[in-house]
């Protein structure tokens, strides 16, 4: 017997409303403690008007929201089994001739179609918003000049000297080993944006306070040109501003992902942790689906069997288990202690087969 159409969309349309209202409550209160906690930060500097506190937590949201997404899930789907069994909407399916197969099809639907809107449009979306996020964080709340990128030309850097101007720095290719740049160009302009030497130089270290660049070529506004062992520059920045600068995975849409980690392999940066996030992203239907399984396996008792809380408390738990546990795998992808691929998919696929085996003997009990 098959699910009829008006019962399948009566079992979505109820798991969906308690999803969004649970997604809805958990980013309400995330959105109070954030607005508080940037508000402290903002005390300390001047001219940091409330309206752009309060829009800087709004930026937060979603992607906040994806963190959430796997407990709204699960909670959700645990709610709503509870409704169907409080109200024996369910023990009249069951009665009707339909298995647990199809009781969950509808729930495991909705679940895999919101992970597969998570990582198409959510995610996108939420990139873009972190995004200008931390640009206004590093602006009004960090107060920093500096600005780094990376694309197919190697890395680029803006940041600004003592005498009110600034200078624009690229360079091909790194050695992450003791972070030696190659083959660089660094242009020097003043506050008005007029050009005022360039300095060319086959290889540059970051040193606490300074760059230094080696054997290197400097060209004047006039055309003159002069060679020097050393060449230096005074900053500010370290080798973890450059670091968290590029590889914030929050900051990079689904779809742009690809591009930018073959862009940063070409340009010698780490890029582990970008490729776990990735695929943990392509995990995330089947997690949710896990997830979908796993509340199924303590909310589908009848009523009279008892012992709901108990079994509710474990679903719970196991909820927050599996957060810790698949950051702990992150951890270890992005270290290279275990390869990417297991780091991203094995908690998925654990809690997937440990919902389905319980599920099984539900059904077969």
């Amino acid at each position: 017997m098959k699910v009829t159409a008006t019962l399948g969309a009566y079992m979505a349309r109820l798991y969906a409303q308690n999803f969004l209202f649970l997604l809805l409550a958990l980013l309400g209160v995330i959105y109070l403690f954030d607005t508080v906690e940037l508000i402290r930060r903002a005390s300390k500097f001047e001219a940091v008007p409330l309206g752009l506190v309060l829009q800087m937590g709004l930026l937060k949201l979603p992607e906040v929201g994806q963190i959430l997404f796997p407990f709204a899930i699960l909670f959700g789907a645990m709610f709503t089994f509870w409704q169907l069994n409080r109200r024996y909407e369910l023990i009249v399916v069951r009665s009707a001739g339909f298995s647990i197969w199809q009781s969950l099809a509808p729930i495991l639907g909705v679940a895999l179609l919101i992970g597969v809107l998570q990582i198409t449009v959510v995610n996108p979306i939420g990139a873009l918003l972190i995004g200008k996020f931390e640009q206004l964080e590093r602006l009004h709340l960090e107060r920093q000049s500096s600005a780094i990128a990376v694309f197919d030309e190697g890395l680029w850097l803006r940041q600004e000297i003592e005498n009110d101007g600034y200078v624009i720095l690229n360079a091909k290719a790194i050695e992450q080993q003791d972070w030696r740049l190659k083959d660089l160009h660094v242009l020097y302009f003043d506050q008005d944006d007029g050009f005022l030497q360039r300095v060319d130089a086959p290889q540059a270290l970051l040193v606490p306070g300074r760059w230094v660049f080696e054997d290197a070529r400097l060209y004047t506004a006039d055309g003159a040109s002069l060679d020097f062992n050393e060449v230096t520059l005074q900053t500010d920045l370290t080798v973890e501003d450059i670091q968290d600068s590029y590889a914030s995975p929050e900051t990079m849409s689904f779809w742009e992902l690809p591009g930018y980690i073959k862009t940063l392999e070409a340009t010698g940066f780490e890029v582990a942790a970008l490729k776990v996030h990735y695929q943990k992203l392509l995990a995330q239907p089947l997690l949710f689906a896990a997830m979908v399984l796993i509340a199924a396996s303590v909310s589908m008792r009848p009523p009279r069997s008892g012992g709901g809380l108990k079994l509710v408390s474990i679903g719970i738990f196991t909820g927050f288990v599996v957060f810790f546990l698949s950051s702990f795998l992150q951890a270890l992808g992005a270290s290279h202690q275990i390869p990417v691929i297991l780091a991203a998919w094995s908690p998925a696929l654990i809690c997937f087969m440990l919902g389905l085996s319980v599920v099984i003997n539900l059904e077969d009990g």
